[in-house]
């Protein structure tokens, strides 16, 4: 199947995904018998069936290996819109299922099959909201990585799932890393008092000078990969993932990527895991106009929650701390040991009967693997997606707005009384792909 991405009227809903279905040929694909159960492996009634979609360093490299890594997961086909990736995944599966796998560059071939359970995106920022209901309408569960392009995608998706009664899982591990659950756990048992502050550090942006445009590569589909962003002139680095997280058509800089690892703790800790600040007011130090890069390359947010919490994110660094009228605890770099204002803070016994900190979970593959059995909620389910991306682009709107104070609504979901942030809640996509 083809797709033509710069004329009108491209039917991309779940009626023609389903069409697609019959007149889609793929060729047989030979499978051992330990693939259908046998020698000791997993029956094929406890397997699940996995497309993926977005096969780059992350795709790739981290959640296509822990997939494989698990018993009970069954690779069944692989989507990328570059054919080196699709190629290299597909050896990768090859070498450690000792089994073959389909590859299609386009992503509707995946979602037509009726052989596939669960499909796991690892694309641009661009692409998530937009392939995760698609996938949804077409009756699969959903693994997608981190975070929405804009407010009200994140609410599209999360609308979706609850639709479909479908089991969604966002593509983060915070929750499941030793030193955020326990430093959460602290937090919200009290070990260092009344929570007051959170402090959040975060990498600086990266500044891609402009490029001459010149003829798209041999092996990629180059119309798809922008999808439905606004069409660009293809230039020779646009589509690497350092270059594209600074642009704004497919993402929302350093602080909707490492912020949404810092943040998602800061929302946890706070208990605000289920809503966002009612104020933030930011500014940025942005590219020159002529640049590549268009998000901030240095930035400082103040945000407050309705309980009185005030949180402070700054870039420079990657570092987090919870203040409290008791002490702080916090930790720096990623993954980076705990701290305390008084080692006594980090030795705080958390009773099991009135621990206000849920266990901590397994990775997040493994927990999604485990949900789509059970159909229970995931470690990071559609709703944790929305409202952390939302934290997120609240504060991105701000600095847009040269730094405007701005009073967000929770429950409404809109900034209050500011006709020019609300615009910014939303992103237009291209005519082919308004409509799911």
């Amino acid at each position: 199947m083809s797709i033509e991405t710069n004329g009108p009227g491209v039917d991309t809903s779940r009626r023609t995904v389903l069409k697609a279905a019959a007149a889609v040929a793929t060729a047989p694909l030979f499978i051992p018998a330990s693939a259908l159960g046998r020698d000791g492996n997993v029956a094929p009634s406890e397997r699940v069936a996995l497309g993926f979609v977005g096969l780059g360093t992350h795709g790739h490299g981290y959640n296509l290996n822990h997939f494989l890594s698990q018993d009970d997961a069954q690779v069944v086909a692989l989507c990328d819109v570059f054919a080196d990736r699709r190629e290299s995944a597909r050896q990768t599966v090859k070498e450690r299922r000792n089994h073959d796998c389909e590859k299609v560059a386009d992503f509707r071939d995946l979602l037509a099959r009726d052989d596939i359970d669960a499909v796991v995106i690892s694309t641009p920022d661009h692409w998530h909201a937009l392939l995760s209901v698609m996938a949804l309408e077409a009756g699969k569960d959903v693994m997608c990585e981190k975070p929405s392009l804009s407010i009200a995608e994140g609410r599209e998706v999360m609308e979706a799932v609850g639709r479909h009664k479908a089991v969604f899982q966002m593509g983060l591990e915070d929750r499941s890393v030793v030193y955020y659950h326990r430093m959460c756990e602290l937090v919200r048992n009290g070990a260092i008092g009344e929570l007051e502050r959170i402090d959040v550090k975060l990498p600086s942006g990266v500044l891609f000078d402009a490029e001459e445009q010149t003829p798209v590569p041999d092996g990629l589909d180059y119309e798809m990969w922008l999808g439905p962003a606004p069409h660009h002139p293809y230039t020779p680095t646009r589509t690497g993932a350092m270059q594209w997280r600074q642009i704004r058509d497919y993402s929302g800089g350093i602080l909707t990527d490492w912020g949404a690892h810092l943040l998602d703790t800061a929302q946890v800790g706070n208990f605000a895991e289920r809503t966002a600040p009612v104020e933030v007011q930011g500014k940025g130090v942005w590219p020159p106009e002529d640049a590549m890069s268009e998000m901030p390359l240095e930035y400082e947010l103040d945000y407050r929650y309705a309980n009185g919490v005030e949180m402070r994110v700054e870039s420079g660094e990657v570092a987090i701390r919870f203040t409290g009228s008791d002490g702080w605890i916090g930790n720096q770099g990623w993954r980076g040991v705990l701290q305390a204002s008084d080692e006594k803070i980090l030795r705080t016994r958390v009773d099991d009967e009135t621990n206000r900190m849920w266990s901590r979970p397994e990775l997040e593959h493994r927990n999604f693997l485990d949900c789509i059995k059970s159909r229970q909620p995931t470690t990071y389910t559609a709703e944790d997606f929305h409202y952390l991306s939302t934290v997120m682009h609240i504060g991105n709107i701000s600095m847009q707005l040269d730094g405007r104070k701005l009073q967000w609504d929770p429950e409404k979901e809109a900034f209050i009384d500011d006709d020019a942030a609300n615009a910014l809640r939303f992103r237009q996509r291209r005519d082919d792909w308004m409509k799911l």
